[in-house]
């Protein structure tokens, strides 16, 4: 079978061998993709409704993978135990309620070696979030499928004395857009950034045309025009 991009863009930062947990499995692509590919032993396809469980058992019967992937009803880690897994892979969801899954979720996520993320908003918070729990982002991929931008998050725990926070601290522009996305010049990011740039541009020409403009419009502008400058500046990357 085929992945989407997507998916294709999470199932290659899976560490070969690892056991996977994928919470929100829906159809249980990622899963049945990587164990026919080999690249990991087994894994639990979970879903907190029961429709989306349903196509993936059905799904994973289809392709003779009952005896590698365990389908479980569980609203986030709830129903996961520690040690089950090696991989956990959180995709398609709002950033919000990726992090509650995993604050609510900290019994069972001690026992995870890696953290495959991609949230479909507040990325940059996510970034945040990692960082602050005690988390180290190795990898991030970022692809352009349908017009639709998706960055894909990759994290470990922190070991040891000192964070890599504090060893090679991050930048605003970092947080907004990838550390290492931005320091590889990721030719998607280029993309991302002009898109960005250009949204970034309408919104100053619409409060610039506006009859009276009033104070929260001068507030907006302010912000904006502090957007734009971050987004140039990380264009300006791609210059040298």
């Amino acid at each position: 079978m085929e992945l989407s991009l997507r998916l294709s863009a999470v199932a290659e930062l899976v560490t070969e061998g690892n056991r996977l947990v994928d919470v929100g499995c829906d159809h249980g692509y990622l899963p049945v993709y990587l164990v026919e590919k080999k690249k990991i032993p087994g894994a639990i396809a979970a879903d907190v409704g029961k429709g989306p469980l349903s196509r993936a058992e059905e799904h994973i019967r289809q392709s003779g993978l009952e005896a590698y992937i365990e389908t479980r009803l569980s609203n986030g880690l709830q129903e996961i135990e520690k040690g089950e897994g090696d991989t956990l892979v959180i995709a398609g969801m709002g950033g919000p309620l990726m992090e509650r899954i995993l604050t609510e979720g900290r019994r069972a996520l001690g026992g995870f070696r890696e953290l495959i993320l991609q949230p479909q908003s507040d990325v940059p918070h996510v970034r945040r979030f990692l960082l602050a729990k005690g988390f180290r982002i190795t990898e991030e991929r970022i692809v352009l499928e349908e017009g639709k931008f998706y960055f894909i998050i990759k994290a470990v725990p922190e070991t040891g004395g000192n964070s890599s926070v504090q060893e090679n601290p991050w930048t605003e522009q970092d947080f907004l857009f990838g550390k290492s996305l931005l320091e590889s010049r990721h030719p998607v990011l280029k993309k991302y950034l002009q898109r960005e740039l250009m949204i970034r541009d309408r919104i100053l020409d619409r409060i610039a045309g506006a009859d009276s403009p009033g104070e929260k419009a001068g507030t907006r502008r302010n912000e904006v025009e502090e957007e734009r400058r971050l987004i140039l500046a990380a264009l300006k990357r791609y210059e040298s």
